[in-house]
């Protein structure tokens, strides 16, 4: 993703300074601070695990993060009941993310009716995207009366 905003950052730089347009020109430093931004935060994740060993090491040791990569790549890779079992570990731990991501998992596969509890569960313990859900008129609450 980082590659791809200095890609797009670059693109406008040239743009703008071709055209002289300065909100182009603007924009472009907004990409690359950002790309700059996600760069950053991937070296540091890698840093942190490293290998696959020291992600299984993480979860192991109790860091949802590394809990939900490992959910996360099952689920990339095709695996769901592998990504539903370690997802289940997360929620199990009171982890909103993990909650939100079981209900994507459920809704993928069954559809929106049958992640609702899952997204519900989140929204309860905070999860912001998943509170917008059931909100009135929103994607679990389209009537307004289904509130949490």
């Amino acid at each position: 993703m980082a590659f791809l905003l200095f890609v797009v950052a670059a693109v406008l730089s040239v743009i703008g300074m071709a055209t002289d347009n300065d909100t182009l020109f603007d924009a472009s430093w907004a990409a690359w601070l950002l790309g700059l931004l996600l760069a950053l935060r991937a070296w540091h994740l890698h840093r942190k695990y490293g290998t696959p060993q020291k992600l299984a090491a993480a979860a192991e040791g109790g860091d949802l993060r590394a809990l939900r990569s490992i959910a996360l790549l099952a689920k990339i890779q095709g695996d769901l009941d592998e990504a539903e079992r370690v997802f289940r570990l997360g929620v199990e731990r009171k982890d909103p993310e993990s909650m939100w991501e079981m209900g994507r998992l459920v809704e993928q596969r069954d559809g929106l009716a049958a992640s609702e509890p899952w997204f519900r569960m989140a929204a309860e313990h905070g999860h912001f995207a998943a509170r917008r859900f059931f909100r009135p008129g929103h994607a679990l609450n389209m009537k307004g009366d289904n509130p949490l």
